[in-house]
């Protein structure tokens, strides 16, 4: 029975040892992550900033080229998903009106009519 107390205490101050290791002596460190690394919930809080910057200054090419940050994905589904997960979460109207701002937008968007810069 001695045996088994002390295996358990063994382990359990092992788990303690290694978690005391991993989150006071040397824990993990994210330096330049990728913001298609972010949640659901902070790609849609990115998303609204964009169309907020969006309205301020009216450059669709510049907004595109911030939610190219966020992945693969075109732009125009990254947002309409942003506009998905708000609906449910139960975002403001304002917010919602501006997302769906930068949607409308972005259907009539065409890359190759932009004028390139020199």
């Amino acid at each position: 029975m001695t045996r088994w107390i002390l295996f358990l205490i063994t382990i359990v101050l092992g788990a303690a040892a290694g978690m005391y290791y991993g989150w006071v002596i040397n824990p993990v460190k994210y330096i330049d992550t990728a913001p298609d690394s972010l949640r659901i919930d902070y790609i849609t809080d990115y998303v609204l900033m964009v169309a907020e910057a969006y309205q301020a200054e009216g450059n669709l090419d510049l907004a595109v080229r911030r939610l190219a940050l966020l992945g693969d994905t075109p732009p125009q589904e990254r947002v309409l998903n942003a506009i998905v997960f708000a609906l449910e979460q139960k975002y403001i109207e304002a917010d919602l009106a501006l997302m769906q701002k930068l949607a409308d937008d972005l259907q009539t968007w065409n890359p190759s009519l932009e004028i390139p810069y020199p």
